[in-house]
């Protein structure tokens, strides 16, 4: 299976190093021989039709900070030029979300689509900004759009409610989907101010470069709108959510909250609107879990509330889901 890498950062060294420990197993086991022909990061690429080496792939990010020392030729190939001129089954898309006009990511899975390759994304802009659309033109060029990475990183929120809750119809669901603002907020009910827990989560890694994704719930609101449209069939985008970050908390909010038995969470909801926003939640309630976890509950006709909690985000944990999305297509595409 013939792949363009776009973006080379955690994510995609992380899928690199996953493919190259795992080969043989992959092959044994689903047949599946992933072969990345292009990979590009903000400083160049690097091209190989007949499949680049993994292993010089990323000592050569580590070593130049770039892909583009790879190899002498063709190092100036944006991913547009890529998905050109490339011949590719696959194209995976890990670029940073940008959630004003979700560039470069959207050009890239639009013409993507258009030249007929299957797409894998756990960039949230596009889909944010787009879902409905870009749903309607994966079904008019016949291919595959996967996104599991997108909510949950390597928790399989998506798949869970759309197939093992599969026949049942979910009513509503609730949950904390941004890690970064959950460490945040744990770390404020440990007695830290805001202003320490956010420099906690800073020197720890967790922070968007952009802190307003996470703190002013962007981030949050994105995976609220792949969720209402994925599960709920609903044809939302990102304005359509009412969106509250957590730069209000206070210490004093959080003491209040702590009499009653309650912590204060970022919590992303879909009952009769779409709404995130700091709320009090029981302590005995199984969404309120802790430091940088994800846990959503999904409330269903007949067989009640179910809650998951896993990981929201690691670059292991999100390689993992875009390996589950490529063996799908594997699956899917064998089918025809």
């Amino acid at each position: 299976m013939r792949i363009i890498l776009c973006g080379f950062g955690v994510v995609g060294q992380s899928l690199v190093k996953l493919f190259d420990s795992r080969s043989e197993d992959l092959y044994a086991k689903y047949g599946l021989k992933p072969r990345i022909v292009g990979v590009f990061d903000s400083k160049g690429s690097a091209v190989d039709s007949s499949g680049l080496d993994l292993e010089k792939l990323v000592e050569t990010k580590k070593k130049h900070g770039s892909v583009r020392n790879y190899s002498n030729s063709k190092n100036k190939m944006s991913g547009i030029d890529m998905i050109k001129n490339l011949e590719a089954d696959v194209l995976i898309e890990t670029t940073a979300s940008n959630y004003k006009d979700a560039e470069p990511g959207m050009t890239h899975i639009t013409m993507a689509m258009k030249k007929g390759m299957h797409v894998i994304s756990v960039n949230k802009g596009p889909l944010a900004l787009a879902f409905p659309s870009l749903l309607e033109l994966a079904t008019y060029n016949q291919v595959l759009l996967k996104f599991s990475g997108t909510v949950g990183g390597g928790t399989p929120i998506l798949d869970y409610a759309k197939d093992s809750l599969r026949g049942e119809r979910i009513t509503s669901f609730a949950g904390i989907l941004n890690g970064t603002t959950n460490y945040i907020l744990t770390n404020m009910a440990n007695g830290l101010t805001f202003e320490s827990a956010l420099k906690d989560a800073k020197d720890k890694g967790y922070v968007e470069a952009d802190e307003a994704l996470d703190l002013d719930g962007l981030d949050a609101a994105a995976k609220l709108v792949i969720l209402a449209n994925w599960i709920m069939g609903m044809k939302v985008t990102m304005p359509d959510i009412k969106c509250t970050g957590i730069r209000k908390v206070t210490t004093e909010d959080i003491k209040k909250a702590a009499k009653k038995k309650c912590a204060i969470k970022l919590i992303a909801s879909c009952n009769k609107e779409l709404e995130v926003g700091p709320k009090e939640v029981s302590i005995d309630d199984p969404l309120c879990v802790n430091g940088t976890l994800n846990a959503i509950a999904f409330t269903s006709e007949h067989s009640g509330t179910q809650t998951i909690i896993g990981k929201g985000a690691g670059g292991m944990e999100t390689a993992s889901s875009i390996l589950r999305d490529l063996l799908d297509i594997r699956q899917e595409t064998a089918k025809n």
